[in-house]
């Protein structure tokens, strides 16, 4: 009988509240100014955090909208494409990737991913371009950056706009340089459990293109280029001004946070090197932040159910490829047509991962899942590698 653990033994997927209680006097106190100063629509903390989180993705302009759904398809908007216009990214993603070009009105095509790197594979990429193609969305997939150079090259040659999926990057770096700076465009979620996360829905769509980012801006409210004065029919996709308070405050911690996180990811890694867990790589040209720490298993449900019954949580991203959903059932594909998402899909399974996650926790996390794994109990709960390595080498 495996003994079940009680709720104070139990480790979370992701502690949002441990988050909070670290930085709560900093965070009331935004939330409050906000309130006494009834600043609420596209007030001061919107156009200040803007101007940050530009400056922190090396990019000219920010632009806040309600979610990174929203910058996605206000982006595509921007730069003109939607119906008859088809737009590639990766079939691995959560469904918003390729909602956001739907909602566009455009027909998201597919293409399978990198066996290592979990993002969206060059070679693949460039046999789905097609005469209807007009945009290519690489997904940064688990804070891990697509291997943008090849991709830039492909989309100059075939004269295409990349739009980065970043939402689950917030700082990422690809051989050196931020993700968000590296395309035509680059949209963000702040979901409360991304690296940076607000108290609510909220994004961003970053760019160093003035007239795409005055579009976008003006999409976001109603298409007005003054108040009452509508260029275009435009939404309503504002950022909230307490989320910007909000992440104003968090966005000074998270070059922590990540770091934190890559710690986390090195002593994981060091845990499993002797199993047969299959970690994940991190690219050579890559400073990954580790959103989701993303390992392979056989028998993957029946891992997951051991790992609960010990008391930890993990969350599996995501089980049904998007081109598998019943959403795009008329796009006409079928089990087969992209074999590595589809087998990843089946085996995949993220593990706890958070800022705060202490090193006892990993520890207890890596000892349950050797044991399952491999089937003998593990010594790792109270061995601590003295500073576990890197993942892999960042190149300069």
């Amino acid at each position: 009988m495996i003994p079940m653990h009680t709720a104070q033994s139990q480790v979370p997927f992701v502690d949002l509240a441990a988050q909070y209680a670290a930085i709560a006097e900093e965070i009331d106190a935004a939330v409050s100014k906000t309130i006494r100063e009834a600043d609420f629509i596209l007030g001061r903390a919107v156009r200040l955090f803007e101007e940050e989180f530009a400056r922190f993705c090396e990019a000219q302009f920010a632009t806040g909208v309600d979610s990174g759904t929203s910058a996605l398809e206000l982006a595509l908007r921007a730069y003109d494409i939607g119906p008859g216009d088809e737009v590639i990214t990766a079939p691995n993603s959560f469904i918003a990737s390729a909602l956001a070009i739907s909602h566009a009105g455009a027909t998201p095509v597919f293409a399978d991913i990198d066996a290592d790197s979990y993002t969206i594979d060059v070679a693949a990429l460039e046999m789905a371009i097609t005469p209807r193609t007009k945009a290519i969305i690489p997904v940064h997939l688990y804070g891990q950056p697509a291997d943008m150079d090849p991709i830039m090259e492909l989309a100059e040659r075939h004269q295409l706009v990349v739009i980065e999926d970043a939402c689950q990057a917030h700082g990422a770096r690809y051989k050196g340089r931020r993700v968000g700076s590296l395309a035509h465009a680059a949209a963000f979620s702040f979901y409360p459990g991304k690296n940076l996360g607000a108290y609510g829905d909220g994004g961003a769509m970053v760019t160093n293109d003035p007239a795409i980012a005055k579009k976008v801006e003006m999409l976001r409210n109603y298409g007005q280029q003054e108040k009452y004065h509508h260029m275009f029919r435009g939404y309503n996709r504002r950022l909230d001004t307490l989320q910007a308070a909000v992440l104003r405050v968090k966005l000074r911690y998270l070059e922590k946070w990540n770091a934190a996180r890559r710690q986390h990811a090195g002593r994981y890694r060091f845990l499993f090197e002797k199993s047969r867990i299959v970690t994940p790589n991190e690219a050579l040209y890559a400073e990954s932040v580790w959103h989701l720490y993303v390992v392979r298993v056989s028998h993957r449900d029946t891992f997951k159910d051991y790992l609960s019954s010990r008391g930890i949580h993990c969350g599996i991203h995501y089980p049904v490829p998007v081109h598998l959903q019943p959403a795009y059932h008329d796009l006409g594909h079928k089990r087969g047509d992209f074999p590595v998402t589809e087998d990843y899909a089946q085996r995949i399974i993220s593990l706890p991962m958070y800022a705060e996650l202490t090193p006892e926790l990993i520890a207890r996390v890596a000892e349950a899942a050797v044991e399952f794994v491999d089937g003998t109990r593990s010594s790792v709960v109270g061995t601590m590698a003295p500073e576990p390595p890197r993942a892999t080498t960042t190149l300069p």
